[in-house]
């Protein structure tokens, strides 16, 4: 079988990918492009992802994806024996679909503001003002599914799914490890829950530590 290609660096949204892959066992190179020096936006690797972002996970058969979230629904759907979504017209199917795609069109967004107010103002003095405020409405997204979800230990109670490797991971941004504990202890604990996966585990432990 062909391999998957993943393109990502460490503790971005590429982890979740990976991760998932761990869970399928599925075969993949890991391809780096580091943050850090804006290697995302280098004419190269826009070529394979115009939007300049990770992670970008090309398929077997040479198709070209991008979005976190769309990738993970993609390898649930061509590897339906990992189990990483329940089946079609479960509800557990949908509670997942509801709070991945949550954190993804609300909390994603917060992120990118948190990490670059540059890009959202022309005065570089409302960066802090910026990123202070992104932070405030990303913690009140995981307020509301703290008190909503209530993850127990996974977000679907006893059942891991793809909406644990992917809040888990949004959780250790904008510093949310320090934030957590004292505010959404069952959120704070949804990591946890997936280091001790031995599939996903090994992979979150490289991430995140």
């Amino acid at each position: 079988m062909a391999n998957y290609i993943l393109y990502g660096d460490r503790r971005s949204g590429s982890s979740t990918v990976e991760m998932a892959l761990a869970e399928i066992g599925a075969p993949f190179e890991l391809r780096p492009v580091p943050l850090e020096g804006d290697h995302q936006l280098a004419e190269e690797y826009r070529r394979i992802n115009p939007m300049g972002r990770i992670p970008t996970l090309v398929l077997p058969d040479g198709t070209v994806m991008t979005e976190s979230l769309a990738i993970l629904l993609t390898l649930a759907d061509r590897h339906p024996e990992a189990g990483l979504l329940p089946p079609p017209g479960d509800s557990g199917r949908a509670r997942a679909l509801r709070w991945m795609t949550l954190a993804a069109a609300e909390f994603y967004p917060h992120v990118t503001r948190y990490d670059y107010p540059e890009r959202f103002h022309p005065d570089p003095a409302q960066a802090d003002v910026l990123r202070q405020r992104a932070q405030e409405m990303g913690r009140e997204i995981w307020t509301l599914v703290e008190r909503e979800a209530a993850p127990d230990p996974f977000i679907l109670g006893g059942r891991f799914s793809l909406a644990d490797i992917y809040l888990s991971a949004l959780t250790r941004w904008m510093r949310g490890d320090e934030w957590l504990p004292g505010h959404c202890p069952r959120l704070d604990a949804l990591p946890r829950a997936v280091a001790a996966r031995p599939g996903a585990g090994p992979v979150w432990r490289k991430h995140f530590g």
